[in-house]
């Protein structure tokens, strides 16, 4: 159930209307289900004494277990278990759904799609998920085909999967919160990016009214009023996406029609998605600019993969010759479970045979994210943090390869182990997040 002492909609709601008078604050959100990220972005919120929001989508987590194998109530354990190694607060940590809807079983049928989404909705909310992004937008079996859903079916069902959740918010024992809510969707499908030839379209004015009229008039119709008051963020594109090796960049004077356009009901922000890789100042003028809600996922996960990467080159450089030492191949591990099952990697990944290559290893869509859980990549992975642990490398590799996390270690803000290293990598991505949405002590001065 819901943590003691946090209620997601007077946190969400009192970030949203600071927002909206133009203090600017924010929040980010981490959309990411691995171990070490949760680890670091906790690591840095407690430095910060900043609650934390952790999202899942509904093909990462549902009531089948999704591609991790974790139910809702399963990764709200896993999420607390990762608080209680790293100290984090409990009362402090908020889980929220990203695209909760039918995507999962959009090849079946629209009616038994919506039904699993309204499981997994109903699931969701008695695991303790406080914010939840309604997204049916998407087409199911039978629907038109080449088309777009109309505006007013993906309003109707997401409606139904409101329903749903306030269901089960009844259900809860001891009357606590009632979950908040996100509406609309101007991005990609769930899971990740395929690359742009040029910069998305900024949501137009109209569109994000007509999106709000919509969803305002099938809230309505199934008696929803109430919830409808919580629904606090509407997602929108300001115009930034990445794909395999480019980024577009938040281009403000593009923005300013839809920044200068908050609805008055309800008092709600813009959420963005597909911010990982924006420059730190393009992050901060979005929250000034009302998407004060940031999701981030990718970025944190590609700064994982950096870090383990250096780590197998110091690795090399340190290990690779002494007696009695097995050296680690963490890449080799990583692209031989790429191979071996390309569904993660191969719809997104176009080109030559050496451009797929580096494009598995380095693509900022950093879809390797999706094998680090393989088991073979895990000994790899296992061997070189046991490496390094028994025999830490001189400074002078860390200089080299990781110089960032060298001076750390100089100035003692962090150890010369390699799960310090790897957090620190880590934390740098998260840091910039927290300056941007004024979570982050380095903020406040």
């Amino acid at each position: 159930m819901h943590s003691p002492g946090l209620d997601p909609g007077n946190w969400l709601r009192t970030l949203a209307d600071r927002n909206r008078r133009n203090d600017p604050v924010g929040v980010y959100s981490v959309c990411s289900a691995h171990s070490a990220v949760l680890e670091s972005a906790m690591l840095q919120a407690h430095e910060d004494r900043s609650c934390l929001l952790i999202e899942s989508t509904s093909n990462q987590v549902n009531q089948f277990g999704g591609y991790t194998g974790l139910t809702p109530s399963q990764f709200r354990a896993f999420v607390h278990s990762i608080a209680a190694g790293t100290n984090f607060p409990l009362n402090r940590v908020l889980l929220g759904s990203d695209h909760l809807g039918p995507y999962p079983w959009r090849h079946e049928p629209s009616e038994s799609a919506l039904d699993k989404a309204c499981e997994l909705v109903h699931a969701s909310v008695l695991a303790g998920y406080g914010k939840i992004h309604l997204d049916a937008s998407m087409a199911c079996a039978g629907d038109p085909p080449n088309q777009p859903l109309a505006d007013e079916v993906v309003a109707y069902r997401a409606a139904v999967l409101c329903r749903a959740a306030e269901k089960a918010h009844q259900e809860l024992p001891d009357n606590p919160p009632a979950p908040v809510y996100v509406i609309g969707t101007e991005v990609p499908i769930p899971g990740g990016e395929q690359e742009p030839g040029s910069a998305p379209a900024v949501t137009r004015v109209e569109h994000a009214q007509a999106t709000l009229e919509g969803f305002h008039r099938a809230f309505l119709q199934l008696g929803l009023s109430a919830a409808w008051e919580r629904v606090i963020g509407l997602v929108v594109q300001p115009g930034v996406e990445f794909g395999d090796a480019s980024v577009f960049e938040y281009d403000r004077p593009k923005a300013r029609p839809l920044s200068q356009c908050l609805p008055a009901s309800p008092s709600l922000v813009y959420e963005a998605h597909s911010t990982d890789y924006q420059p730190p100042a393009a992050l901060k003028a979005m929250v000034e600019d009302h998407f004060a809600i940031l999701k981030v996922g990718p970025w944190l996960t590609f700064a994982f993969r950096e870090a383990v990467f250096a780590l197998s080159d110091i690795e090399r450089e340190w290990l690779g010759k002494r007696r009695g030492v097995t050296r680690s191949r963490v890449p080799e591990a990583l692209e031989q479970a790429m191979l071996r099952n390309p569904v993660h990697w191969k719809p997104y990944y176009h080109g030559d045979e050496h451009e797929l290559a580096l494009a598995r290893r380095y693509s900022y869509s950093d879809r390797c994210r999706y094998y680090w859980p393989d088991s073979s990549v895990q000994h790899e992975l296992s061997r070189l943090i046991t490496n390094l642990s028994d025999s830490p490398p001189p400074l002078t590799l860390l200089s080299q390869y990781l110089p960032e996390e060298y001076y750390a270690v100089r100035s003692q803000r962090v150890s010369n182990t390699p799960a310090d290293l790897i957090h620190e990598r880590i934390r740098k991505v998260v840091r910039i997040y927290g300056a941007a949405t004024h979570t982050g002590r380095t903020s406040e001065s």
